[in-house]
């Protein structure tokens, strides 16, 4: 009888992005200043939808506002630990924190697809069935929504993890990116990987796919209805805003897709297109999705002027309305909402 190989790996090396020490500088460099950017561009979205009830209220900017906490989590379950790499040259990384990296990695991806999948009917029920949008995007659905995303993404990565975390590891041990994943740790397991392969396409890659073509799906109605009742002024917006979506989507599913859809390839390039899905998207998203809307920009001109001081008077001659957050709950309005979704094709 073979005696069952037992696994001697404690840790894994990240071999990083480059071994060149002015590489790592610069890539220091780039990768802070997108992290910071996307905390505070995040950040700044949930503050405002937080602070501004009436966007609370709007299943749109509901919604969003999860996205918002969904960026930044996927932003951040890599690269702090990245940037000190850069500096400190220790690139090891122990055995559970890697699996640590893998699980939410997993989790905050799948949910982010599922959540993008449900944003884009919030915009395409409101678009091409204004007259249902009222039942079909209650707050119990929304919520709903957002409760089956989170659901979805752990589901999806106990299913990763509960494959990986048990084999057996017996050398080598570096990882070929700055972060852990499951394409590259199989491939350094003391057992054959296909099958380890083929529930990586069936689970992640399938996930990816499926979600991509309902998103096309939904932007092509939109676009298609939108032409057809709005032929001229509506249709070249509805199209450069659906254009700018796609692009971004692209950015983030693209590399998802080609990276676990295949099986058996490894290129070289596949850390680099890593870097689009894990830092690059969550950057994008509030530029695409929030920063150039219109409500949204005028939400934000409001929040700063009420912290410069600027309505102190207004505000102390107007007690009453210093409504308790309760209160406001329960005005939730997704008739109202139908103008934001549809305010989401006409940025300026």
């Amino acid at each position: 009888m073979k005696k069952e190989r037992e696994s001697t790996v404690t840790e894994f090396v990240l071999l990083g992005l480059s071994p060149s020490w002015e590489m790592q500088l610069f890539l220091f460099i780039f990768f802070f200043l997108l992290y910071a950017v996307t905390l505070f561009s995040n950040f700044l979205i949930l503050l405002v939808i937080s602070k501004n009830h009436h966007l609370f209220n709007s299943p749109m900017f509901f919604l969003l506002s999860h996205l918002a906490f969904l960026d930044i989590c996927l932003a951040s379950f890599a690269t702090p630990r990245a940037l000190l790499g850069f500096l400190t040259q220790h690139q090891a990384i122990s055995f559970p924190s890697c699996m640590t990296q893998i699980f939410f990695l997993h989790l905050f991806s799948g949910s982010e697809m599922l959540l993008l999948t449900a944003m884009a009917y919030d915009r395409y029920v409101a678009i091409c069935h204004p007259l249902h949008y009222t039942s079909f995007m209650s707050r119990c659905h929304c919520m709903g929504f957002v409760a089956a995303s989170w659901a979805g993404g752990l589901l999806h990565t106990s299913v990763q993890l509960s494959f990986t975390v048990n084999l057996p590891f017996c050398g080598p041990n570096q990882i070929d990116n700055f972060f852990c994943d499951i394409p590259l740790v199989i491939r350094l397991a003391c057992v054959d990987p296909y099958p380890l392969e083929v529930m990586m396409v069936t689970n992640s890659g399938i996930l990816s796919l499926v979600c991509f073509v309902a998103l096309l799906v939904s932007y092509g109605l939109i676009m298609y209805t939108v032409r057809s009742r709005h032929p001229s002024e509506g249709s070249s917006k509805a199209f450069s805003t659906c254009t700018s979506h796609l692009i971004v989507l692209t950015m983030y599913f693209g590399p998802c897709i080609f990276i676990y859809l295949r099986p058996h390839a490894r290129f070289i390039f596949d850390k680099v297109i890593s870097i689009f899905y894990t830092t690059v998207t969550p950057f994008l998203n509030p530029a695409i999705y929030a920063l150039k809307n219109k409500e949204m920009k005028a939400a934000m001109g409001k929040l700063v002027v009420r912290h410069s001081g600027q309505v102190s008077a207004q505000v102390h001659a107007n007690p009453a309305g210093k409504l308790s957050w309760w209160r406001h709950k329960r005005n939730w309005c997704p008739r109202r909402s139908v103008l934001n979704s549809v305010s989401l094709l006409q940025i300026v």
